[in-house]
């Protein structure tokens, strides 16, 4: 999926940029709805790429295509209902990077068949199907993967929304350890942990891609 390639990083960078971007405004914004203006006052209630990325996670997943942006700073304690309010922000990440891989799919679905039959030697026409394409793939492969439910990813903040209190407790105690148990599987599990997260990205992709 990730490509060293200088040609190939030069229609990737943009995307991965805008990917990260949209995802931790989306948490900021819904944050703002329900009545949190931490991140707002933090100037993170924005698209802009250099309000939200973190040098070293954003140059892991160039290299290794697994990284992270900045988390959006949030006060659940503004929320009238802090678990639901938590949950909510949590949500909005993965669902607005695969909002944006289905308009990206309904873009590729739309182009008029004379177009593609006429452009497909064209080098612009290759840039804007492979532009449009890694954008589907990396919106879902974003949308998955932060769903997977272990701290800090969203899918941790979505099941400590959804289990009964006594269990959420237990279960956020796990949170000082998450980062290390995703790093452990991500080098000593490696073949598990691409089959779990690939799987459904793969799937969902040729989904929305047609």
């Amino acid at each position: 999926m990730f490509n060293l390639d200088f040609k190939l990083l030069l229609i990737q960078a943009p995307v991965i940029l805008f990917s990260l971007s949209i995802h931790e405004f989306a948490h900021a914004y819904v944050a703002h709805l329900l009545g949190d203006d931490t991140a707002k006052r933090l100037g993170r209630l924005t698209l802009k790429p250099l309000r939200h990325l973190e040098p070293f996670g954003t140059i892991l997943i160039f290299l290794v295509g697994f990284g992270w942006a900045r988390p959006v700073p949030v006060n659940m304690l503004n929320f009238k209902n802090p678990r639901r309010g938590m949950l909510l922000v949590a949500l909005a990440g993965p669902v607005s990077n695969l909002l944006t891989a289905v308009l990206a799919g309904v873009v590729l679905r739309n182009i008029p068949p004379e177009i593609a039959a006429s452009g497909g030697a064209s080098s612009i026409y290759t840039v804007c199907m492979t532009t449009i394409f890694f954008t589907i793939q990396l919106g879902v492969a974003l949308a998955v993967f932060n769903m997977i439910p272990l701290p800090p990813l969203d899918g941790s903040r979505v099941l400590y929304g959804i289990l009964p209190e006594r269990y959420a407790y237990s279960y956020s105690r796990i949170e000082p350890y998450g980062i290390m148990i995703l790093m452990f599987l991500f080098i000593f599990g490696s073949h598990v942990f691409a089959f779990i997260l690939w799987k459904p990205v793969s799937i969902l992709t040729r989904l929305i891609a047609g």
